[in-house]
């Protein structure tokens, strides 16, 4: 590993710093969830299709958003997890160094930028067709 001990603590840092914030974030949202928009909505009488509809959607989206959430706590555990076996800032690609500067931007990146602009050439979807 390049990084010397105070780059390796300041990310350190800032990934134990993001991952507090996602776990309170995700409790918050799980507490005050209890599906509220759906609550508000179909409490009102008479309640339609259409607020059900509408309701569903607001409770799809939240889940949406922690499972968002929950991804990137499992990523900062798996950059943990790298810096602990020594593995932290090496593309898991080609094997180079990370770029600091890429890391600090994005403490969880498992690729260097070359290799991941790859990656996303190799997985990008096919625009979409028009009539």
């Amino acid at each position: 590993m390049y990084l010397n001990p105070t780059q390796l603590s300041e990310l350190r840092a800032k990934l134990e710093t993001r991952y507090q914030s996602l776990l309170e974030e995700v409790r918050d949202e799980l507490e005050h969830s209890e599906n509220q928009q759906y609550v508000e909505l179909l409490g009102r009488t008479p309640a339609d299709i259409g607020d059900e509809s509408v309701a569903d959607a607001l409770a799809d989206l939240e889940l949406k958003i922690i499972d968002r959430h929950i991804q990137e706590i499992r990523d900062i555990e798996a950059a943990k997890a790298r810096i602990g076996d020594g593995s932290f800032g090496t593309c898991i690609t080609c094997r180079e160094d990370i770029g600091f500067e890429r890391l600090l931007a994005y403490p969880t990146a498992k690729r260097c930028l070359p290799c991941q602009q790859q990656r996303e050439r190799g997985y990008a979807h096919e625009p979409t067709p028009k009539l």
